[in-house]
């Protein structure tokens, strides 16, 4: 008896100590319960290992303890692991929404303040553009170079083309066209076609309508990437009309034969 008690006074200490250390590391309290229950079950343990032998038994009865033993044992486990935190994909989630989310919403933050930043940028360009024009040439050669009569000066005409297609290439960084197409060697093609002979296929006005309607052309190889949605509906949102022209006027002047762009597909 007296060992008993000797071992029982060793697993509540092992059993406190477990406690404490789990509680110094902050460890939820169903953990510390279940250290200090794993310190008394060694303790049973070796308790049992002092007990006198059973008497040996045979036949039905054998069978009978045995099956008792293992029904108990099975009851105490299962009862056992229910007392346990139990794996919730919800919950984790919200853990990690928790932690992640400050910091998310961060990187949101800057990208959009960095969007902000750099459409004032082309704002401030294309007011200084109109300046320019206005002062080349006055109002009226201004609507002659839009319309491209007479009254516009091969100068003026040059550098104000020239200023647009840089607008239309800035928008194509601005709106990150470049994370889904390949052009001029840079960018990826996994979401959609390399744009290098765009232009032999679309002419302006269609490469305008397939970015203000992502579902008026389909590129040929990628039909799953038309169905999932893969270009997004936004751009009709986000763009000005003048910066829609841009980007499509600078992607119509790819003419790279070399490049195998996929052939576009009219839907609409």
């Amino acid at each position: 008896m007296g060992n008993v008690i000797k071992k029982l006074m060793i697993g509540l200490v092992v059993g406190g100590a477990l406690v404490g250390a789990t509680r110094a590391f902050e460890f939820p309290v169903i953990f510390q319960m279940m250290f200090f229950a794993y310190a008394m079950l060694g303790a049973v343990v070796f308790m049992i290992l002092d007990a006198p032998a059973l008497t040996p038994m045979s036949g039905l009865k054998s069978v009978i303890v045995l099956v008792v033993f293992y029904v108990v044992l099975c009851t105490v486990y299962i009862s056992g692991a229910s007392m346990w935190p139990q794996y919730d994909p919800e919950d984790e989630k919200g853990k990690i929404a928790k932690i992640l989310g400050p910091k998310y919403a961060a990187t949101q933050q800057g990208k959009a303040e960095e969007l902000i930043a750099r459409a004032k940028a082309l704002d401030e360009q294309t007011k200084a553009l109109a300046a320019r024009l206005k002062a080349l040439g006055g109002d009226q050669a201004g609507k002659d170079q839009a319309a491209g009569g007479a009254g516009a000066s091969p100068a003026s005409s040059g550098a104000a083309t020239g200023d647009f297609m840089k607008l239309g290439e800035e928008q194509w960084q601005l709106q990150e066209c470049y994370n889904c197409h390949k052009l001029k060697g840079e960018g990826g093609k996994k979401r959609g076609p390399e744009l290098d002979n765009i232009a032999s296929y679309l002419s302006v006005d269609d490469i305008k309508q397939k970015i203000l309607d992502p579902k008026s052309f389909m590129a040929e190889g990628f039909e799953k990437e038309y169905e999932k949605g893969k270009m997004p509906d936004k751009y009709k949102d986000l763009m000005e009309e003048k910066d829609v022209v841009a980007l499509a006027s600078w992607l119509g002047t790819f003419k790279n034969t070399s490049v195998n762009t996929p052939k576009p597909i009219k839907k609409k």
